[in-house]
């Protein structure tokens, strides 16, 4: 009877290892048509032509762009990774979302941001930074250990920096506008809540695997391919804009 626990058990953990890289591998082949902080043409006309406190429809486009938003999914990885505890968990997403929130609220609010290709390629750089922290990399190199949680801080604050400087690209009306602000980031926190609970099932089954450190290596050094990608995506798209 045990045996066969300890083999359901080995299974799951097999089938979740093989469900993250078969994740990771999806990223890698759709990062390259996608910009990070994307607005759907769709969604870009419905926020210039709308008028007024939309609080539910913000709601629903602030969540579609946590979920669909592969930089920000790739970093929350990064982050949890080897987080085991559900207490540290929670402490590292909301000093993320703090930094995510008050950069694009303050952002959009007084009219400020940056080239969108410009803080895009430094938030793919911020996946590098986090996997390559992930892999013990600044130990070994410098023989130092950067202060994860002041590093989550200034990457949620440069995130929210990359959706300030698209939500301006697109003239939101100023009828409504702090509601409808509130309304879209609290749709962002309910998509990271969303994307967090499918992460940490799924890592949860993944480490049951023997072969979860060798692994988590492999994945870590993907995420650093996607991140050096996706910034390279960046840079070349501003040249291009030049």
């Amino acid at each position: 009877m045990r045996s066969t626990s300890s083999g359901l058990r080995a299974l799951a953990s097999c089938r979740a290892t093989a469900l993250i890289l078969t994740v990771l591998a999806v990223y890698a082949l759709s990062v390259a048509q996608a910009l990070a902080h994307n607005v759907t043409a769709g969604d870009a006309g419905y926020i210039q032509e709308i008028w007024g406190v939309k609080i539910i429809p913000f709601i629903y486009l602030g969540a579609k762009h946590m979920v669909t938003g592969y930089d920000h999914i790739l970093f929350l990885l990064g982050v949890v990774f080897f987080l085991y505890k559900m207490k540290d968990v929670a402490i590292y997403v909301s000093i993320f979302a703090v930094g995510h929130s008050v950069t694009m609220l303050l952002g959009v609010w007084y009219g400020w941001g940056i080239n969108a290709y410009i803080i895009d390629a430094i938030i793919g750089l911020s996946v590098v930074y986090k996997a390559l922290d992930n892999l013990g990399a600044y130990q070994k190199w410098f023989g130092v250990q950067p202060n994860t949680k002041a590093a989550t801080l200034i990457f949620g604050l440069l995130h929210g920096t990359g959706l300030a400087s698209k939500i301006l690209d697109y003239d939101i009306p100023q009828d409504g506008l702090l509601p409808n602000l509130l309304a879209f980031n609290v749709g962002v926190e309910v998509g990271q809540l969303l994307a967090l609970a499918v992460i940490l099932i799924v890592m949860g089954y993944w480490r049951r695997s023997p072969n979860f450190m060798r692994q988590a290596t492999v994945a870590n050094v993907i995420m650093i391919g996607l991140g050096l990608w996706l910034t390279g995506i960046q840079v070349a798209g501003y040249l291009a804009s030049t």
